[in-house]
């Protein structure tokens, strides 16, 4: 089965789109058509054994319509909303340019007689009178012509599209304005008549009632609302656009060992690439050398540049803000971060939402009833006696005033607005129908690891329960921990290299499984692990190391225990913390009614131990994969309608099990595919914005629905003559076409006000979740934290002793440590002191903080 998607080109309003559909779909071997008024694209599933792009481009041309596959090209470009408004503009000023003369003509003697003025001279020599009425008729049919001209798409298309069956938007415009110089005309003949054989009373009654001025009018006032939605839909597209336009059009290469200036699409994988100051990433890359910082906004929606040194991915499209950098290319044409990302908005731009359906139903009708309508009511006025003039106005007020455009843009406008909307804020949203289950969510089940919690452990106490001071205790364990490759080793070897402590030479080291290791330093014999390993080796645990030990565990960390051959010398407790904003997140969610719970494969110690920190109400823990998978189905046969959010390679089953999969950003590629939405920030707080953002597309798309079947409900029995009898109402056809015009500009603005919309971005910490901000220890009751700011500009002792003092003087502060080789400082302090008062007393002694770490 293949996906492709097709330019479709004639389209003005949704019966045009329903058609298309139906077209296609009777193709053998298409299983399903997805057409987009908006963005005049279709994507279509079908078989390739079967049929093939040049037979549904030939189902869309019997239909009526221009088709072609969509570009193939591996890059993306902007598109050109600039030459369509252009093309708008010119038509409406052209329109207005003898529209205003025609009405002038046509109408401006009863002007002068309502303001009592007496006409100009050459209007009662020329226009005025049974005398003149040849010369009055004829000369607004000149100035009625060039206006048929430069609209003539709308009776090109609207009468090619009823001789095939399919009648839409254009057929109605066609069919009333075309009634309306057809009338004209015969007045014409009828005023030559009448003079030829002396019958005023014709003469006059024809005179009377042309309607060259209508025609005119309904073909001005239809472009003008074509022009205003044009310009309103071009900027539904602005967060595509603004994408695109990040990525730059060159990139400077190093060719065998010389810089040169190439196309980016030119760039291929491993070439080695510069990004000076100021300058975007063109692709996908690795930093092999410099540093530097880069700013992620426009991608991820986070303000804070991110810093970037050798081994650092880069993200194509970020913003180089300060040093040099050189890269490698990983990842270049439609395989970067950006082209993806712009791909998956288009897609879900150009995909329908199941609420569309109603609308899609509606519009495959509609305009074939209101055709009849429109025949029916007309018929119905003639019958009367009420004459034909008025049976031919109000039929073509019907025609015009029922246009379908509002109903078939009521749902893809919002969509686009929303998923642009997402995007600039970093939640990927991959599909209309996505974008709308979301909204209906009453279940959110949370993974654990990489999800709620940091995923990477890091030390949170240090006990000593020798005579070893901290960084004695440090020593040996990172020094026994280096050769081992555990997850939780690596974050002791990290604690190690912050506090700049150097590892001891270890002989005879031996990795114990199940149990830790053990190696001698300095002929001294050292064990670290768990409980099992110093039973093994008959070290004795006393009872209040054993309760420090379960407390810890209780606590969900995991003790590692440091012993010598004769007793325990200290213990460092290593744990995945939870990522700042988990807490609030899961408050918001469960605020807002949703039932939050944790699936994990952690031991069910630990997963409570999680639960009772965030507040996660219910529990899943010591499950598999598959049983995952089982979990999530089980909750949707009871009734829920079910979210899963994972980033792991583990979560891909219950991702595509859920409702709606929400992959975390930091993830793994087969977790992303799997899901529906993706969270570019790996920060939960943007599941509760994607909630909030579906709510609000679907309560626009539901206001723009109901004003669509409101305005058409009203509009055409008042079109109709229904308050004629009663009150001597009825709408004139200028007035329709203005009505119908300000209908869909009216959908298009309201649809723009998702633009507007607010989503969280608070954070608990100052920084984002990579500046790998440590809590690192516990002294007593009082926590603390150690910060390692990384300082530009400081070049001899007199510099770091007055980054020292700027330091020391802030209170809670205990412990400062500055290195004028590494260019940071360690900074220890009480838990409470913000970082920013850290980074500010650097920034007032009059150096610059590049990075926290």
């Amino acid at each position: 089965m293949m996906k492709q998607k097709f330019s479709v080109t004639g389209m003005t309003c949704s019966a045009c789109s329903s058609h298309v559909e139906k077209s296609v779909i009777k193709t053998p071997g298409v299983k399903n058509a997805s057409v987009n008024l908006l963005t005049n694209s279709m994507q279509v599933d079908y078989d390739e054994e079967t049929t093939s792009s040049a037979k549904i481009i030939t189902a869309v041309e019997s239909a009526g319509y221009g088709a072609s596959v969509f570009g193939s090209a591996d890059t993306v470009t902007a598109p050109d909303k600039t030459s369509a408004i252009t093309a708008m503009r010119q038509r409406l000023f052209t329109s207005v340019l003898f529209l205003i003369p025609l009405l002038y003509i046509a109408m401006g003697h009863m002007i002068y007689s309502w303001l009592s003025i007496t006409p100009p001279s050459f209007m009662s020599s020329y226009f005025l009178g049974n005398a003149n009425a040849v010369t009055y008729s004829f000369t607004q049919l000149l100035l009625l012509l060039p206006i048929v001209l430069i609209n003539k798409s709308y009776f090109i298309n609207g009468f090619k599209t009823l001789s095939k069956g399919s009648p839409n938007m254009d057929s109605l415009i066609a069919i009333g304005a075309g009634a309306s110089i057809v009338y004209g005309i015969f007045s014409i003949y009828r005023i030559g008549y009448g003079l030829g054989y002396n019958l005023p009373s014709l003469v006059e009654h024809y005179r009377l009632n042309l309607y060259f001025e209508s025609a005119g009018m309904i073909l001005t006032l239809i472009t003008v609302g074509k022009y205003l939605e044009t310009r309103a839909k071009g900027k539904t597209s602005d967060a595509i656009t603004k994408l695109i336009n990040l990525t730059p059009k060159k990139v400077t290469v190093i060719k065998n060992g010389t810089e040169k200036l190439i196309p980016a699409d030119d760039i291929l994988v491993d070439d080695i690439f510069i990004i000076k100051p100021g300058e975007a990433a063109a692709v996908d890359g690795i930093v092999i050398e410099g540093r530097s910082a880069f700013d992620e906004a426009a991608l991820t929606g986070e303000s804070i540049p991110v810093t970037k040194s050798p081994g650092d991915k880069l993200i194509s499209a970020s913003i180089n803000k300060t040093g040099l950098i050189r890269a490698k290319a990983t990842q270049v044409g439609k395989n970067t971060t950006i082209a993806k990302i712009i791909k998956l908005v288009e897609d879900a731009s150009a995909s329908k939402a199941p609420i569309a359906k109603l609308a899609d139903k509606v519009a495959g009708v509609f305009v074939p009833i209101v055709i009849g309508i429109s025949c029916f009511t007309g018929l119905f006025w003639l019958y009367n006696g009420s004459g034909t003039e008025f049976a031919i106005s109000i039929a073509i007020t019907v025609l015009v005033i029922s246009c379908p455009c509002a109903l078939g843009l009521a749902t893809p406008v919002a969509i686009m607005v929303g998923t642009g909307k997402g995007a600039q804020n970093g939640i990927l949203i991959k599909s209309g129908e996505a974008l709308e289950t979301a909204h209906a969510i009453d279940t959110i089940v949370l993974d654990k690891t990489g999800t709620i919690t940091a995923g990477k452990p890091i030390v949170t106490d240090i006990i000593c329960t020798d005579s070893n001071d901290e960084n004695s205790l440090l020593k040996i364990a990172g020094s026994i921990e280096k050769g081992s490759e555990h997850p939780l080793a690596e974050a002791i070897i990290n604690r190690c290299e912050t506090n700049a402590i150097k590892f001891a030479t270890v002989t005879d080291f031996k990795a114990l499984l199940g149990l830790g290791a053990e190696g001698c330093i300095n002929g001294q014999k050292y064990y670290a692990g768990n409980i099992n390993l110093l039973h093994e080796k008959g070290i004795y645990i006393n009872d209040i190391q054993n309760k420090i030990i379960q407390e810890l565990a209780q606590k969900g960390k995991t003790p590692i225990i440091f012993a010598d051959t004769q007793k325990i010398i200290g213990i460092i407790a290593v744990a995945d913390t939870i990522k700042p904003d988990s807490k609030t997140a899961v408050q918001k969610l469960k605020a807002n009614g949703l039932n939050v719970i944790m699936l994990t494969g952690d031991n069910k110690i630990t997963a409570h131990a999680i639960k009772s920190q965030v507040g996660i109400d219910n529990v899943i823990a010591d499950v598999l994969p598959t049983q995952k998978e089982a979990q999530i189905t089980a909750l949707k046969n009871s009734g829920h309608k079910v979210a899963m959010v994972g980033d792991g390679i583990n979560d891909a089953p219950a991702l595509a099990a859920a409702d709606v999969g929400i992959a975390i950003g930091a993830g793994t590629d087969i977790a992303i595919e799997s899901a529906d939405i993706v969270l570019m920030k790996s920060n939960l707080l943007d599941v509760v914005n994607t909630m909030h953002l579906s709510k609000a597309v679907i309560r626009n798309i539901k206001e723009n629905l109901f004003w669509a079947f409101f305005y058409n409900i009203i509009g055409i029995p008042i079109a109709a003559g229904l308050l004629y009898p009663l009150w001597g109402i009825r709408l004139n056809p200028m007035f329709a076409a203005a009505a119908m015009s300000l209908s869909s500009v009216c959908v298009v603005t309201n649809a723009l006000r998702l633009r507007n919309l607010r989503l969280d971005n608070s954070q608990n910490n100052t920084f984002p979740p990579n500046s790998n901000i440590i809590v690192q220890k516990e002294k007593g009751a009082n926590k603390m934290k150690t910060v390692t700011i990384m300082i530009e500009g400081m070049s001899c002792s007199h510099c770091t002793n007055a980054v020292t003092k700027a330091l020391q003087s802030v209170n809670g502060v205990d412990d400062v440590k500055v290195s004028l080789e590494k260019k940071n400082a360690v900074v220890t302090a009480d838990n409470n002191i913000s970082v920013d008062i850290l980074k500010n007393a650097v920034i007032n002694a009059g150096y610059d903080v590049i990075d926290l770490k």
